[in-house]
């Protein structure tokens, strides 16, 4: 509950990076706890303990406020080190693309898809591209690269559709079909699926 007895004048004055990490903060927790369709400015105010108007000069709508959120909460994938194989190279890449999945930030925008109308959706689509799957494509695409100049890649392997294989089979599979990717089943999207696909 909120406390009546808060202020502006109470909550020190925060502004700049420290009053938006607040809110984005707040935003990120309302959609945790309540959902898309039930998060309002209000709240999310409350949560960061600042006047409604100090969300609206910065974010126009509730929508531009949960993309920034979900945007900036998201965990990047990170370089992948080369650890010697394309096999190895390929695990790990879909290691930590399951973590950005299953972050908090991951879980709330899956979740902000599922409640919002097909407008909405949109939106929280380009995130989804911009911050995963497109840096996952690109890295996969070094990987192969590397992979041909050590020896372990066929030179021809190196399309769009093959860059798609890994990105697509995580998607569907936790999304479509519920499936939360365990390390065997990473294991054998690795052994099973990609390299018999890229073997020299």
């Amino acid at each position: 509950m909120v406390d009546s007895r808060w202020s502006p004048a109470s909550a020190g004055r925060r502004r700049g990076p420290e009053l938006e990490r607040a809110i984005l903060e707040a935003a990120l927790e309302q959609l945790g706890t309540v959902g898309w369709n039930a998060l309002t400015m209000e709240g999310v105010a409350a949560g960061a303990q600042t006047g409604k108007a100090a969300l609206y000069r910065r974010w126009p709508s509730k929508t531009d406020l949960v993309a920034d959120a979900l945007r900036t909460a998201l965990p990047q994938i990170g370089e992948i080190p080369d650890c010697g194989s394309i096999r190895e190279d390929l695990h790990l890449l879909c290691v930590r693309t399951r973590a950005v999945m299953y972050s908090r930030a991951g879980q709330a925008l899956w979740s902000v898809l599922h409640e919002c109308d097909h407008a909405h959706a949109e939106r929280f689509h380009g995130v989804i591209s911009s911050r995963l799957q497109e840096p996952a494509r690109q890295l996969i695409g070094e990987l192969l690269v590397r992979g041909i100049e050590r020896g372990d890649v066929r030179a021809d392997a190196t399309g769009p559709l093959v860059v798609d294989v890994i990105p697509a089979m995580l998607m569907y599979r936790s999304k479509v079909c519920g499936s939360e990717w365990q390390d065997g089943e990473i294991a054998e999207l690795i052994d099973q699926v990609m390299v018999p696909l890229l073997r020299v």
